[in-house]
């Protein structure tokens, strides 16, 4: 199908203990796309390629984005994260609904539909990281307590490097850990006293549609005389820091370590569709995912790319879930 462009509609959703933001696009069958810690902006293409002929509706789980959680120090949850979206199912009066969830929008659809079956039709969890399922669960386990200890003494940008050295690991981890990553990745073309931009992965990445506030004035004067070094990126927006911390402190470890029931996920009603990147190889993502789908006893489903495929294409990703998803009934 062609791209185009679907104004959202934007809406709040009061919830027990929080306040959740979500956009809707489209007509037609009910669609939630659901990631973690993605919030919606990220998603605006891939929703709008959906909404030619489905009512699209993506979220900023609570605490993240423009959803609100009145006690940050409260440990968010999947469980958690599911009953927000029963009642966000809910409140649009449509359901049951059809979920995509990505990552860690994975995990909360498998808990979505272990405790609230009525509200789901059918759930495509795209590489779940459900970790516990691996023979390795010992060993990733510390590397995970490793991520939130780096957040702890070095901030967001230790946070992402720690995280994504276990995310991007390849194969089982072993007692000797992950091979650390500095994030982001050092460009080897710019001088050796550039300092790195402290700034979350893609999957983080605030609204697409935001204006680019980062972007270089080409217009102001270059007052920086040439010998001077380049002063050290400043700390994340207040916002960002919030939503780094709630995700490393909060989330991180309740997500990585739930396990999903797999008796109650085959005989709930939905449909429980395990996907996998054609691009993925043996990350921990992946590893989990095939996990998942020899529990349930089921076949995963290849999408295009890998762990965020539909970053990269996403006519591509919603060419396949069309094909996944039912057949409006």
């Amino acid at each position: 199908m062609t791209s185009t462009t679907t104004a959202a509609t934007t809406h709040q959703l009061d919830v027990p203990g929080g306040r959740l933001y979500y956009e809707v696009r489209g007509t037609g069958p009910l669609l939630l796309v659901v990631g973690q810690p993605m919030t919606s902006g990220a998603f605006a293409s891939f929703a709008d390629l959906l909404a030619e002929d489905h009512t699209v509706v993506t979220y900023d789980p609570r605490g993240l984005g423009q959803s609100t959680v009145d006690d940050p120090s409260l440990a968010v949850t999947p469980e958690i994260q599911a009953d927000d979206l029963a009642l966000l199912v809910e409140a649009l009066d449509r359901g049951p609904a059809d979920i995509f969830g990505s990552s860690g929008g994975a995990v909360a659809g498998l808990a979505l539909v272990a405790r609230h079956p009525e509200r789901v039709r059918t759930l495509v969890a795209h590489e779940p990281p459900v970790t516990e399922l691996l023979a390795d669960a010992p060993y990733v386990r510390p590397v995970v307590d490793g991520v939130e200890d780096a957040y702890r003494s070095g901030g967001s940008g230790a946070g992402w490097g720690a995280f994504v050295s276990l995310v991007m690991h390849q194969g089982p981890v072993t007692e000797a850990g992950v091979a650390p990553t500095t994030w982001p990745p050092r460009d080897d073309t710019a001088p050796d006293d550039t300092a790195p931009d402290d700034t979350a992965p893609d999957d983080t990445a605030p609204d697409d549609t935001a204006p680019d506030d980062t972007a270089p004035d080409h217009t102001a004067p270059d007052d920086t005389a040439p010998d001077q070094v380049p002063a050290a990126p400043a700390a994340p927006p207040a916002k960002q820091q919030a939503d780094d911390e709630l995700f490393f402190l909060r989330m991180l470890k309740p997500f990585t370590r739930y396990e999903p029931p797999a008796d109650v996920l085959r005989s709930a009603g939905p449909e429980v569709v395990v996907a996998v990147g054609a691009a993925s190889t043996s990350e921990l993502a992946v590893r989990s995912a095939v996990a998942l789908a020899e529990r349930l006893g089921v076949t995963p489903v290849v999408f295009p790319g890998d762990h965020a495929g539909l970053m990269g294409d996403p006519a591509g990703f919603a060419d396949t879930l069309r094909q996944v998803l039912p057949t409006a009934s």
